[in-house]
């Protein structure tokens, strides 16, 4: 079976990125003057990449140094944002109130240094605030949703999380055209999707289920299947066909997103290839391993991933 939503999911998406893109706010020579403060902020952010996220500090890196540390930044925003609401527990809604002030704000204090960090980036580069408002509150969600009756429903959620996180990136390494914006919006869908397919088990513990309801239900899954797949790591091919269909839409979007890589700038253009190439093979992981999400945590190695720069390399050329 593969039947995939049709295209009528991103409308909704593409009148949320234009609300933040026409809430563009000057920076007003808001950018920190305290660059030994400015210097331990960016540093800090790099650890908190290179801590979590192989896979972007390896893209990123590929940037050059005055963007790189830029999109850390970014990164460092988005992990904490994370962070607060998947460790705090009952105290979350609070401390996440607390964060957004902080780092929404252009004087964050001293020592929180993401968030110094995150508003020196802001500053310099016009990141609307209104998509890191969306960020936040894609990522509020999980606060008082943990079920998606569909895929349209899913992929608001996945353009909150993860396609924001695209639509500022634009903004730090550059584009060539604001046609860039759908492609940017669908390669975030995708890699959150990636995400969800990865991290079934993990999301499950957390009382989470982010695979749409009617698919799961359209494939004679149900709750009781989880918990055997996690608690026993036992399965069987409704599962395999599920997600045969799960990693088909994730493949064809990714597919519709590629042509977007050629209208960033040439400084982020390498880098986002890069890192969707990255995440795209984590498929092809979850597939070598016969659908199993439950066991093993899917992945691709460093070597895998150095493996595939050059041809990266020259397909953005290409």
């Amino acid at each position: 079976m593969t039947v995939y939503a049709n295209e009528t999911w991103i409308n909704p998406l593409l009148s949320l990125a234009n609300e933040a893109w026409l809430a563009v706010h000057p920076a007003e020579n808001k950018v920190n003057k305290d660059q030994v403060l400015l210097e331990q902020a960016y540093a800090h952010c790099e650890a908190v990449t290179a801590d979590h996220s192989r896979s972007f500090y390896l893209a990123s890196g590929l940037m050059k140094p005055d963007i790189r540390r830029a999109v850390r930044a970014l990164y460092a925003f988005c992990r904490t944002t994370d962070d607060i609401v998947d460790e705090t527990g009952s105290q979350a809604s609070a401390v996440l109130s607390l964060w957004r002030e902080r780092s929404l704000s252009w004087h964050p204090p001293e020592h929180d240094l993401v968030a110094v960090a995150w508003a020196d980036a802001r500053a310099r580069y016009n990141v609307p605030q209104r998509l890191a408002e969306q960020l936040i509150d894609g990522v509020a969600r999980d606060l008082y949703q943990d079920r998606y009756n569909s895929f349209e429903d899913l992929s608001t959620y996945c353009y909150g999380v993860a396609s924001t996180v695209g639509l500022m990136s634009m903004h730090i390494s550059g584009y060539e055209s604001e046609e860039a914006v759908p492609y940017a919006i669908k390669l975030g869908v995708a890699l959150q999707l990636t995400n969800i397919l990865r991290d079934v088990a993990e999301d499950w513990q957390r009382g989470r289920l982010y695979l749409p309801q009617d698919e799961l239900e359209l494939f004679s899954l149900g709750s009781g299947d989880l918990d055997r797949g996690v608690e026993e790591g036992v399965y069987d091919d409704r599962w395999r066909q599920f997600m045969k269909f799960q990693i088909g839409r994730a493949r064809q979007i990714y597919e519709d997103s590629w042509p977007g890589i050629a209208l960033l700038g040439p400084n982020g253009r390498f880098a986002i290839a890069a890192a969707a190439t990255f995440y795209r093979h984590i498929l092809e992981d979850i597939e070598a391993h016969d659908y199993d999400v439950f066991s093993r945590r899917a992945h691709v190695s460093t070597w895998g991933k150095l493996r595939r720069i050059p041809s990266i390399w020259w397909r953005t050329r290409s």
